[in-house]
């Protein structure tokens, strides 16, 4: 059985940075694809953040690209979010979410492992 659990998510000024990251189990972590998604409340769920299995490939929505970073340390089966610049509306539920291959992908289907997620509240 999969399991994936995110870690990290807080309350932050804007401008400041925060840390999160996702922990999975049940897969082999360093040959699938992973992901980041985020839901602001009474929005849908977007597209974050891709990384591919070994890490050299990634991609970014437009709306973070140049102040979020994604990275993985497949040595500890743990994915990273590295926010900076933070602005209030970063503010939502990120969610850790986990590929069957190891290509990166922008769409949410194509993940069928996913976290609870974990809040990060931006303040203005």
């Amino acid at each position: 059985q999969v399991h994936v659990v995110e870690s990290g998510g807080g309350l932050v000024q804007a401008g400041g940075s925060l840390r999160v990251s996702c922990a999975a189990s049940g897969v082999t972590f360093s040959t699938v694809a992973m992901g980041w998604f985020r839901q602001a409340p009474g929005r849908e769920r977007e597209f974050v953040a891709a990384i591919n299995w070994s890490g050299s490939s990634a991609d970014y929505a437009d709306s973070v690209k140049g102040r979020f970073t994604i990275s993985r340390d497949n040595a500890e089966n743990t994915m990273y979010l590295q926010m900076n610049s933070l602005k209030p509306e970063d503010t939502a539920v990120y969610y850790c979410a986990v590929r069957r291959f190891g290509t990166l992908q922008r769409y949410q289907n194509s993940y069928p492992y996913w976290g609870q997620g974990t809040q990060v509240t931006v303040s203005s």
